[in-house]
């Protein structure tokens, strides 16, 4: 248990520790996810946690099944629609405020601190709340809240790819692949795409 860092940086902040994360900032298409998580129980197994950017697909889908047995999980989402309505950043907030309030419910816990990953405190939110730099790869909390933000949102977009065949969410997840962005300009874009995203591929005003 001494070796991992992760943890031990957790402690170091308290018992009541939330991690929040997001997934999805970046991409042209699909919604921006975050989760929020509180530990349980702490185990050896745990140790393989790391920032969900450095694990394979296949490790975060295996990791995701431990962290729901280990952490209470809050998740929450922003549509593509309120992205182009309040921009990106505070679409993330209030995915993240959204993922927060459905742990508390879970857990009751008021009196916590929420450690968040980046440069930014959520903003709308009341309670205490510290930002961590790359938090992901400092924090067992945070970096167990990205897996499960990731992994969510890989799998709505796989979902999404079943309606939209033809822009193959289930590889690029939505991301600006070539690919992706050559079927855009042909088919134009989704119900699921960010119009605000758009504007210098499609060359059409964002509102449209």
């Amino acid at each position: 248990m001494e070796n991992n860092l992760l943890y031990q940086f957790d402690l170091e902040k308290g018992k009541e520790i939330i991690g929040v994360d997001e997934a999805g900032r970046g991409p042209l298409a699909g919604p921006v996810v975050a989760a929020a998580v509180k530990l349980k129980s702490y185990s050896e197994e745990l140790q393989e946690i790391n920032d969900s950017k450095k694990l394979t697909e296949k490790k975060r889908e295996r990791l995701f099944d431990k962290i729901m047995e280990s952490f209470e999980v809050g998740v929450g989402i922003a549509t593509p629609q309120e992205i182009d309505e309040i921009n990106i950043l505070n679409a993330t907030f209030l995915a993240m405020r959204r993922a927060i309030e459905e742990l508390k419910n879970k857990v009751g816990a008021d009196d916590v601190l929420i450690l968040v990953d980046g440069n930014f405190k959520i903003r709308e939110y009341e309670g205490k709340q510290e930002a961590v730099i790359k938090g992901d790869a400092k924090s067992l909390a945070i970096a167990a809240a990205s897996i499960i933000a990731k992994v969510t949102r890989d799998r709505i977009l796989v979902n999404e790819a079943e309606k939209y065949p033809e822009y193959n969410f289930e590889k690029h997840k939505g991301y600006g692949t070539k690919a992706h962005r050559e079927v855009l300009i042909k088919l134009g874009p989704t119900p699921i795409h960010r119009k605000s995203f758009l504007k210098k591929i499609l060359g059409t005003d964002e509102n449209n």
